[in-house]
């Protein structure tokens, strides 16, 4: 968590508060901006509820998780590997050069144990971000922190900040819960502690060799007779629905019956800024005053509904964009998706807990916003009743404060989200390093369609770029700017983006089991 005002920020060089064990994230002064900042991944140890937990990090050297800068600077880090097996760190959301990107082997080689990378690109955007690991499944081991990169246009505004990264958390090797999958088992028991964070995870093939990530044999996209992506039933509180879906490999055929599902892996619990609602974070507000919340999902499968209880919130921007400002107090949250909610809290002393459900579940996590002398009572990890699927309702009403320039596209594509046996994913049934990557030129305005054949949704993440949402279900709107879009089971949602940014770049599902057994692709600027 992270507690300041802007102005605050701007007068001094870490007007910043600690509280619980989530250190804030420092900024560094303007006249030391030439030095690179140390980001380390190393290992840690956290507590959930009452075991402890062998987990990753990414931490600067006086313990800061992640990173908080300013746009108009330089992104300026040595990224430091301390955890004994090789990593890769991407700056999701931001459009570094190609060769910065943080992919294995589509933009550089994986950073080997005890060795560091240097990085350095302008930060032209402000807005909430983050970086985690695209190694292998360290993503589920908590290698994930906050990147806010702030506005210095905004520094007279005396608005507290609040940083909220929320995870999926399993003591379980991840390792054996792919395996469980792709078996044909749901990798959904909760479990015993693992012998490390990582357990076999570093042993794993990492995105980038030109492999099936399918158990070392391509896809298969005949799906005569196949259930769920998994064993045919879907996980405990999966909010199933039989439902009729065509051919999902284009082959023609009779359509196939896939029962819709939220869940494939259960988790021993949720997290927010590495806490549980056993324990959670209280963060120390005014009375009266106003907040800034900035939320992460970092989870590795998990899809949120922000529920901010008694308060009502403004949506100001999205993955980091602004927006034409929504009321609510509940607001969904894909995975890898960020959100901004301005909050004005009441007069008075008072406790206002900001929660973020699992979809179509009960089971939550939060942080607490307090008043010095206000009362704090138990929260419980489950809310009274379900909350709903996360769905596109919200997206629909999203629209971008600065959108795209009118202009007609100049490609458009397609992509059909395929599922198969053995927890086979991919696009156009095209496993990743079996795919065909998407052309572009530069100057190009590109269209691209996400339809979605298979039982789940899929939250899905494009690099290097930010897109507008054009169309869902075939109708067009204006819509938001950002980096992620959910793409709902049977859904269409249709991508607008300007190729300004040559390289080859992912595309990718963010549910993590999705993308490691071959559910992504990518874009590779034409010459």
């Amino acid at each position: 968590m992270i507690a300041f005002s802007r102005r605050q920020f701007l007068a001094s060089t870490a007007a910043a508060s600690t509280v619980g064990a989530w250190p804030s994230l420092l900024v560094p002064s303007a006249a030391h901006a030439v030095e690179p900042t140390i980001l380390r991944v190393e290992n840690r140890q956290i507590d959930v509820n009452g075991k402890p937990a062998r987990v990753f990090g990414i931490r600067q050297p006086h313990g800061a998780h992640g990173l908080i800068t300013a746009a108009g600077r330089r992104f300026q880090v040595t990224l430091e590997n301390r955890i004994g097996e090789p990593t890769l760190v991407h700056w999701h959301g931001l459009t570094p050069p190609p060769e910065q990107d943080g992919v294995p082997e589509l933009s550089q080689p994986a950073l080997p144990p005890g060795r560091s990378y240097r990085y350095d690109f302008p930060l032209d955007r402000p807005g909430t971000y983050w970086m985690h690991s695209h190694f292998g499944l360290q993503e589920q081991g908590l290698l994930a922190a906050p990147l806010i990169i702030h506005d210095p246009a905004e520094s007279k505004e005396d608005v507290q900040e609040v940083v909220v990264m929320l995870h999926d958390f399993t003591f379980r090797d991840p390792v054996e819960i792919l395996n469980g999958l792709r078996g044909g088992g749901h990798g959904v028991t909760q479990s015993t502690p693992q012998p490390g964070p990582s357990g076999a995870m570093g042993h794993m093939q990492h995105m980038g060799h030109g492999q099936s990530m399918t158990a070392g044999q391509p896809a298969s996209t005949d799906h005569s007779g196949h259930g769920s992506p998994s064993s045919g039933q879907p996980a405990p509180n999966a909010g199933t629905g039989a439902v009729q879906a065509p051919d999902h490999a284009g082959h023609g055929g009779n359509p196939v019956a896939i029962p819709v599902h939220l869940h494939d892996v259960e988790y021993d619990a949720f997290l927010a800024n590495d806490r549980t609602l056993a324990d959670p974070e209280v963060v120390r507000v005014e009375s009266g005053g106003r907040i800034r919340l900035r939320l992460i999902n970092a989870a590795a499968t998990t899809n949120f509904i922000v529920d901010l209880g008694a308060l009502d919130g403004r949506l100001i921007a999205v993955d980091g964009v602004p927006i034409q400002p929504v009321n609510g107090h509940r607001f969904d949250l894909a995975i890898a998706q960020r959100l901004d909610i301005r909050l004005d809290l009441p007069r008075g002393q008072g406790s206002y807990p900001v929660f973020a459900v699992r979809e179509g579940d009960s089971q939550r996590t939060g942080v607490i916003l307090a008043t010095k002398d206000a009362r704090i009572g138990r929260l419980p990890d489950r809310a009274s009743q379900a909350v709903e699927a996360a769905s596109l309702t919200l997206e629909r009403r999203l629209s971008a404060m600065t959108p795209l320039s009118a202009k007609a596209a100049d490609r458009r594509y397609t992509l059909v989200l395929n599922e198969g046996p053995n927890y086979a994913w991919s696009f156009d049934g095209q496993p990743f390093g079996q795919h065909t990557a998407i052309a572009v030129r530069r100057g190009e305005r590109v269209e691209i369609t996400f339809e979605d054949r298979t039982s789940m949704s899929h939250p899905i993440h494009l690099h290097g770029h930010s897109f507008q949402v054009v169309a869902i279900n075939n109708e067009r709107f204006a819509g938001a700017v950002r980096d992620t879009v959910l793409v709902p089971a049977r859904g269409r949602v249709t991508i607008a983006f300007d190729a300004d940014n040559p390289g080859h770049w992912a595309l990718h599902c963010h549910n993590l089991y999705h993308m490691a057994n071959g559910m992504m692709t990518s874009v590779r600027y034409e010459t």
